[in-house]
């Protein structure tokens, strides 16, 4: 993966805010839902996931800039205190071999290889002398630093983000498979697929990482756990009060608006919202009274009347 400063475009010392607000200015341009005749667009809304988690996170961001962690929030391997540093050449395959020098050849020079084994999974190979009498320890870095994890980005609707569901992904290389959702998944939430990434011989084949982004709903925004909704109303339902409609991700509800409700007023349905842990958020439903299409010489005969016997200014408190 790119450095994720050049990812998101922003310079080495830029602040907390700055990069939040590059990450969510490109994360909305390279959405999927707002590129779907872009077939690269999933794989650069999963680039931005990505550096987004390194260097927007405080510590993860000081693990990179240390170089303890590559872009991919994978530790970097250091080299050893006091010892000399990693020598690479070219090796079988194309891979690196390094040397460590371990300053002497005495009698702790097998519990040295033996600790160095136990890190390297038995990679490591046997001491032999050195120049100036040392001893020298090499082993094979094939699997270093070879990432075949594969990221993609999957749309889920509203409903299949609480209720869950299985959906169908293409891969980069154009394999499709199809991917469980868990009921309860949230914006940006990861699923691994062990062992379905890439594979290289002599290598444990990568994950499938997939990154959840949730999709406009039509009439529902996401508020956290909660959810909120316009319902719009007559002028007459209004005025003289009635019993509303109100369409929910279950069943829909009946929600007595009262009279004389202005529009902007919001009324919260307990426990209609989103499942968060210990029970569901709510439903706040905001009036938004709607006049009839079009011209109705009636209404506005009442109205100038209306106007004219009743006389107020809703306005009187801007100054």
């Amino acid at each position: 993966m790119r450095d994720p400063y050049e990812v998101l475009g922003v310079p080495r010392s830029a602040t907390a805010a700055a990069i939040k607000s590059a990450y969510r200015k490109l994360a909305k341009k390279h959405h999927p839902d707002s590129n779907k005749n872009d077939p690269k667009a999933a794989e650069r809304f999963a680039e931005l996931n990505s550096a987004n988690e390194i260097i927007g996170d405080e510590d993860k961001r000081k693990q990179f800039d240390r170089g303890e962690i590559d872009a991919e929030g994978k530790p970097r391997f250091q080299g050893f205190p006091g010892g000399g540093g990693p020598r690479g050449r070219a090796g079988p395959g194309g891979f690196e071999s390094y040397s460590f020098r371990s300053g002497g050849a005495g009698p702790g020079a097998g519990a040295f290889e033996d600790i160095l084994n136990s890190m390297f999974g038995g990679g490591m190979r046997g001491a032999r002398p050195g120049a100036g009498g040392g001893a020298q320890f090499e082993f094979d870095t094939g699997g270093i630093g070879l990432d075949l994890d594969v990221n993609v980005a999957m749309s889920v609707s509203l409903e299949e983000a609480v209720k869950g569901g299985e959906k169908r992904v293409r891969l980069p290389n154009g394999k499709e498979l199809n991917v469980k959702i868990p009921a309860g998944v949230i914006e940006g939430q990861q699923i691994r697929l062990r062992g379905q990434g890439e594979t290289a011989q002599g290598h444990p084949p990568g994950d499938l990482l997939i990154t959840i982004s949730i999709a406009a709903h039509p009439f529902f925004k996401v508020d956290g756990a909660d959810l909120r909704i316009d319902l719009p109303v007559t002028l007459y339902e209004a005025v003289l009060g009635a019993k509303v409609r109100v369409p929910t991700l279950g069943n829909a509800v009946e929600l007595s608006v009262p009279k004389n409700t202005s529009s902007g007023r919001t009324f919260r349905l307990k426990g209609k919202g989103l499942p968060k842990s210990g029970g569901s958020g709510d439903l706040f439903v905001t009036i938004r009274i709607m006049l009839p299409d079009g011209n109705d010489a009636e209404l506005e005969a009442l109205m100038e009347k209306w106007r004219d016997q009743h006389p107020y200014n809703p306005r009187s408190g801007l100054g």
